[in-house]
């Protein structure tokens, strides 16, 4: 009797020890402060300014797409080999797609690449048409000491004649992986940034060799 006795006491001070424990726990969870969701959105590149006009071609975007699943508002890391994670608290402004077209279609524009980009919706028929695809846009955390932001596009340029896309002229893919100072949504937001101006740069300059030297190759 006196050992069930010591038993039970023993068995009832640590029950009580143990809901103790457990309630500090979740009052402590529940009086963190909440934390605040971040929003971020794609800025227009820095781009030389020029008045040289290197082409007369009359181009549209007919369309820009983003692979799942970094179509998504909200920010994607990479955390293994097959894992990849959504931030709940980092997002886009707007979905992807749609932040990435207006940097773009101003990085066209103001290449000397094209006389004009035309807008969407446009009553002026382009004559060169791109499909733009994205098929990985995430922040490469597997590494927290060596984060890196990830950003592949590739672009699809058509000869367009009435607005109608016909012979490819041009068709390249192009990656960037951009080391961070943090694995933080702040700082891959700024990878992402400089890995588009890299992409845009070499796109531009990639399409401006072609047409220069097309006439040559066209004379031979």
């Amino acid at each position: 009797m006196i050992t069930l006795k010591i038993h039970s006491r023993l068995f009832v001070n640590n029950f009580t020890t143990f809901l103790i424990i457990c309630v500090f726990t979740l009052t402590g969870c529940l009086s963190r402060p909440a934390l605040n969701k971040q929003t971020f959105a794609f800025c227009a590149p820095m781009i030389s300014a020029t008045n040289t006009v290197f082409g007369g071609r009359v181009l549209g975007i007919r369309k820009l797409q983003i692979a799942a699943p970094f179509d998504s508002r909200s920010f994607v890391y990479r955390t293994g080999e097959f894992s990849y994670v959504r931030d709940p608290y980092a997002e886009f402004l707007d979905p992807p797609a749609e932040e990435l077209t207006s940097p773009v279609r101003g990085w066209l524009r103001d290449s000397g690449n094209f006389s004009i980009v035309a807008d969407a919706g446009s009553a002026l028929k382009p004559d060169t048409l791109v499909e733009i695809s994205i098929s990985q846009l995430f922040g490469d955390f597997r590494q927290t000491k060596h984060p890196a932001a990830i950003l592949t596009i590739r672009f699809v340029f058509y000869d367009a004649p009435g607005g109608i896309p016909g012979k490819e002229i041009f068709q390249q893919e192009y990656s960037r992986n951009i080391p961070l100072s943090a694995p933080t949504a702040a700082a891959l937001m700024d990878g992402w940034e400089q890995a588009l101006s890299e992409i845009l740069a070499q796109v531009s300059s990639d399409f401006r060799y072609l047409e220069t030297r097309a006439p040559t190759d066209a004379d031979k």
